[in-house]
């Protein structure tokens, strides 16, 4: 899967250029430092990108890229297995039956994104990715051996260092919010760096794009007098719709829906 997002980038500018646009309806799209035309956004990003939706309607086997097509589509079917195992995992740590989660649809929705860093001359002017939380339920990260990823924890930036063969797993948002802060969504951010190109790939499990009237909100089983909402229901359309236009600005897109 690395090899395969490492191939496209490196193709000629002609090639790629077709599945270039921040259109966020298309299936299929290509862009460079996307945060750069946010109200909010603070910098660039030093990161291109290429995002496939891959369920429930995924895109077609013509529209994705030729350099990586096969393995996007095999990698999917993987990640959409493991998606499935994770919400019975998740279901139980909340003390429910393990079907629960996915039958509120968790794990139903698939977006693929495949980044590529380049080298950055000066690593300390720029940001591969600025600090933000993933506006999904969860994703699951593949990243190369050159790191970079760091996490919020009290305050201070931890790395995480790769581990060849292992996945990263981050709590996204409306995993946050149904749990009612049960688990906890992570800030992250990656740092640019002289050494490059570092290639990652994150699978968000989330059907935010898609028209559909389904609410969620905080899981009544979690729920008691010593244990209120905390959170106002919502639609992944208006939570996707609302994260976007806020962009990255250092704030939790929790924040508004909170009671």
């Amino acid at each position: 899967m690395l090899r395969g997002t490492r191939r496209f980038y490196e193709q000629d500018i002609d090639v790629k250029k077709p599945y270039y646009s921040r259109d966020v309806t298309r299936k299929v799209m290509y862009n460079c430092n996307f945060e750069l035309f946010s109200e909010k956004s603070f910098a660039a990003d030093w990161r291109d990108s290429l995002y496939s939706a891959m369920a429930p309607n995924p895109a077609k086997p013509e529209e994705l890229p030729e350099t990586c097509r096969e393995i996007i589509i095999e990698y999917s079917n993987h990640v959409m297995k493991l998606g499935y195992t994770l919400v019975e995992l998740f279901s139980k740590g909340l003390g429910l039956k393990p079907n629960h989660l996915k039958e509120m649809g968790c794990a139903e929705g698939l977006g693929i994104l495949c980044n590529y860093y380049p080298k950055c001359p000066q690593p300390e002017l720029a940001l591969g990715s600025s600090r933000h939380a993933d506006s999904d339920f969860f994703t699951v990260l593949l990243q190369d051996d050159i790191g970079g990823l760091q996490v919020l924890h009290k305050n201070q930036w931890v790395d995480v260092p790769p581990i060849h063969g292992a996945l990263i797993i981050n709590i996204g948002d409306i995993l946050q919010l149904i749990s009612n802060d049960k688990y906890k969504s992570v800030d992250h951010r990656v740092l640019a760096n002289k050494i490059g190109p570092r290639i990652s790939v994150a699978s968000f499990f989330s059907t935010g794009l898609l028209e559909s009237s389904r609410i969620y909100g905080p899981i009544e089983e979690l729920l008691s007098k010593d244990n209120p909402p905390k959170y106002r229901a919502t639609t992944l359309k208006d939570f996707f719709e609302y994260s976007s236009k806020k962009g990255f600005d250092n704030n939790s897109n929790l924040s508004h829906y909170k009671i």
